[in-house]
């Protein structure tokens, strides 16, 4: 599988509101940092850094359990492929 690992029972079907990207992550949660567009921002700061602000904007379209996950998961795979499917 591309997004989430083999046999993962629960996942988050999530859309970037800025990139409009959609992905799978087994994070289960209302909103996420988009791993295309969005920074995970570093919190060891130092005395003079300021408190970096963390952008939420892929929003939880829906949660997919059991059989739903590997349907997802091989149909976002193969749209990022182009169809190629023999890698899977």
């Amino acid at each position: 599988m591309y997004y989430v690992p083999d046999d993962t029972k629960i996942a988050g079907f999530y859309e970037c509101s800025e990139c409009h990207e959609r992905f799978l992550d087994v994070r289960v949660v209302p909103a996420l940092v988009c791993p295309n567009c969005g920074i995970e921002p570093d919190m060891e700061l130092g005395p003079d850094d300021e408190m970096p602000e963390v952008k939420e904007t892929a929003k939880l379209l829906e949660t997919l359990e059991g059989e739903d996950v590997e349907r997802y998961d091989t149909l976002l795979s193969l749209a990022i492929t182009g169809g190629d499917y023999s890698w899977i």
